[in-house]
């Protein structure tokens, strides 16, 4: 077999590991709860090399429809798992997830924990704290203030850490 056989043989063997973990993956985040189709445009960019790629290159890695990959890149947008750029030079959408993806996106959940909180306070306010329904949202806010302030104490420790696995550039 000549080199360029074999380059080609070896790009192929790479292009199906990939392909192979972002189905292995998105599967695992189905089963956690996020739909597929989402679930395999974040796995298809966790997996690529520069960590961004256009609607078309999503479309044709993954073999879906300009509309499944529209949808799916708003909710994860949404969701604050990817984000979306300009192409330079072009007017093309680039999607990019982000090196400390999963940092941004539970410090982007803090905000929301905030609002549950407040909800769970007026309710509380609302049905009275002795109530047998204002005793289980009590139990509810205590969790979420617990979730909240461990939370905040593991992304310090957490970008510490990073620091130390020299991943901040």
């Amino acid at each position: 077999m000549d080199t360029e056989s074999a380059a080609a043989e070896a790009g192929g063997g790479a292009a199906r590991a990939r392909s192979r973990f972002v189905e292995h993956f998105a599967g695992q985040l189905v089963e956690a709860g996020m739909a597929r189709m989402p679930a395999r445009i974040f796995a298809a960019l966790l997996a690529s090399d520069a960590g961004a790629l256009t609607s078309a290159e999503l479309g044709e890695r993954l073999r879906v429809s300009p509309a499944a990959v529209s949808g799916a890149v708003r909710y994860l947008t949404q969701q604050h798992m990817v984000t979306r750029e300009r192409e330079p030079g072009s007017r093309r959408d680039l999607f990019r997830v982000r090196d400390n993806q999963w940092y941004e996106a539970l410090t982007s959940r803090d905000s929301v924990l905030a609002r549950w909180e407040e909800a769970l306070r007026d309710g509380v306010d609302a049905l009275g704290a002795d109530s047998p329904a204002g005793r289980r949202l009590t139990e509810t806010l205590a969790f979420f203030e617990f979730v909240q302030a461990e939370l905040a104490a593991m992304m310090e420790r957490w970008r510490e850490h990073r620091a130390t696995l020299g991943l901040d550039g």
